[in-house]
This record gives C-alpha cells, sequence and structure tokens, in this order.
C-alpha cells in the first residue's frame, strides 16, 4: 500500500541552518511553512527531487520539542507516499492503528507502528517535477537486531509484498538486513539492517541509540557536481569512486555526513547504481 519513498522528516533546533545545506548542496527549493498542531512544530517544506524535506522545529511542548530535547537535530521520520491513501488509513484503523491525520498526511508514532524508533509521515502519491539535482529519494534505513521481525510487522503494517525483498550484505561497510522493495522493478523500500562490524559509523550510532531510523538514500545524476559543492563549502562528506575512472565520468556512491544537511546523513548514487545490491545487477548501467 506504499508507492514510493517522497520525503524525509527531521526535527531540528531551528529550520534556517538546517535548510541551508539542502539548498546550497542539492539545490532544494523552498516550498512554504506551516503548523503542524498534533507534532507541536512549525514545518518549513523544502522541495528535493520529486518530493519533500519537511523541517520540524518545536513550537511549544509535544513529541517534536521532545524529541529534539532528547536527541537534538536528526531524522525524526521516513515518509512515503500511498496512492490511495483512504485506503491505507481504513487497512490501519482496521488492525487497530488511528494514527495522527492531519494536513493531508498519517503521521505514525513508534507506537502506532509498533516498532521502536520508527516514525512514519505517509502522504497522498502525487506526480511532482523533479527540482534540484537529486532526481528522487528511494530508500530510509532503520537500524535494527531483529531484521526479520521487523519486516514481518512492515508486511502487516503496511500490506506489502516480501516477494518482493532481497536480502543485502555487506562486508565492506559491516552490516546484513532486508531491503523492503515496495515494487519488484522500483528502488524505493525501507532498509532494514544489522550491523555486523565494531567500530564502524554504523556501529558506534547503533550503540548509541539503539533500535533508530539512521540515513536516507537518493538517486542522482548529477554525482559529481554534488561532490564539488560539497568539497568547496568544507561539507563532510565520503565518495566511492573506482581510482582509474576518468574524471569526466560520474563517481558510484556519494555519502552526505550529518552536519551537512542539518542532522541527518543522506546517501546518493548514480543512476541504476542501487540496483548492485537490490537485486536486479543487470540492471545497472555501465559507465562510459
Amino acid at each position: 500500500m506504499l508507492g514510493r519513498i517522497d520525503r524525509v522528516q527531521l526535527a531540528v533546533p531551528e529550520a534556517e541552518t538546517a535548510a541551508r545545506g539542502w539548498i546550497g548542496l542539492l539545490g532544494a527549493e523552498p516550498a512554504g511553512e506551516d503548523r503542524i498542531e498534533g507534532l507541536g512544530a512549525r514545518r518549513r517544506r523544502l522541495r528535493i527531487g520529486t518530493g519533500f524535506v519537511e523541517l520540524l522545529v518545536p513550537d511549544g511542548a509535544g513529541p517534536v520539542a521532545d524529541a529534539v530535547a532528547r536527541r537534538g537535530a536528526h531524522l525524526y521520520a521516513a515518509g512515503a507516499a500511498a496512492p490511495d491513501l483512504a485506503g491505507l488509513a481504513a487497512h490501519l484503523k482496521a488492525r487497530g492503528v488511528s494514527p495522527l491525520s492531519e494536513a493531508g498526511q498519517l503521521h505514525l508514532t513508534e507506537r502506532d507502528t509498533g516498532i521502536a524508533g520508527l516514525r512514519m509521515v505517509v502522504s497522498a502519491d502525487e506526480t511532482l517535477p523533479s527540482v534540484g539535482d537529486i532526481d528522487f529519494l528511494y530508500e530510509a534505513t532503520l537500524l535494527s537486531s531483529d531484521t526479520v521481525g521487523i519486516t514481518r510487522q512492515l508486511n502487516t503494517l503496511f500490506a506489502l509484498d516480501e516477494r518482493n525483498y532481497t536480502e543485502i550484505v555487506s562486508g565492506l561497510f559491516g552490516y546484513r538486513g532486508t531491503l523492503t522493495l515496495f515494487d519488484k522493478d522500483e528502488l524505493h523500500r525501507l532498509e532494514v539492517i544489522e550491523p555486523t562490524t565494531p567500530g564502524t559509523t554504523m556501529e558506534r550510532y547503533f550503540r548509541k541509540f539503539g533500535q533508530s531510523l539512521y540515513m536516507a538514500f537518493a538517486e542522482t545524476s548529477r554525482i559529481n557536481l554534488i561532490a564539488e559543492r560539497a568539497a568547496a563549502a568544507g561539507a563532510g562528506f565520503t565518495l566511492d569512486r573506482p581510482e582509474d575512472r576518468p574524471a569526466h565520468l560520474p563517481s558510484d556512491q556519494l555519502w552526505l555526513h550529518p552536519k551537512a544537511l542539518g542532522g541527518m546523513m543522506l546517501g546518493l548514487s548514480r543512476p541504476s547504481m542501487a540496483w548492485t545490491w537490490s537485486g536486479h545487477p543487470e540492471r545497472v548501467e555501465a559507465v562510459a
């Protein structure tokens, strides 16, 4: 019942600093401000790719104020678009889940999802032109030591089809888990993974925060441009690029560090590259 990953929500002390990296490094564009009463937060929206970044700033007592007080700026909720939002709401209600419904969205708390560390915001799907320098968001990552149990809960919660899923193991980055592809022919999914190598950035994060949202991923046709901007701005980033690849050809992956984007890490992959680890490596387009 989920169509695609269409946004991320960050809980931040103030929006101006958080927005700066999204606009300067990725070409995001302001898309208005409002207030989400049920979250006790002012919301600043930015258009990016075919979706949004939503910056939530505490505006009185509420869950966002509690989250910022506890962790500072961080990835607060993963965002997905549903082709039939009313149908999803009815599906959830039949299972005893009645999330906050406000501003045309369903705002699911950890109690609603039944999964510690996982908040979701689900919006009606809409066709939007791509904005800025990423093509589209396609993944949000949840760290967990119970990847099998979590994926089963997601199946029930959102009526996902586990036949679309693919298992993922990374010796390089030290993790294993499942990609819950919403459609077998599209990249959009929640990634549920467990760190397996002590001392990695991911493993240290997991030890510090426990089961929690970790990062998001997007596809971009302008990965080299973004790397150049990050270097010029002194923004933290990590690049995955074969040493012998000519300079005019794209890198494979890039990670913008949390401080560069107001509190969350964003991974970027060149077009089709993510199929390498998403069950269809034959779909990866050669660099030439």
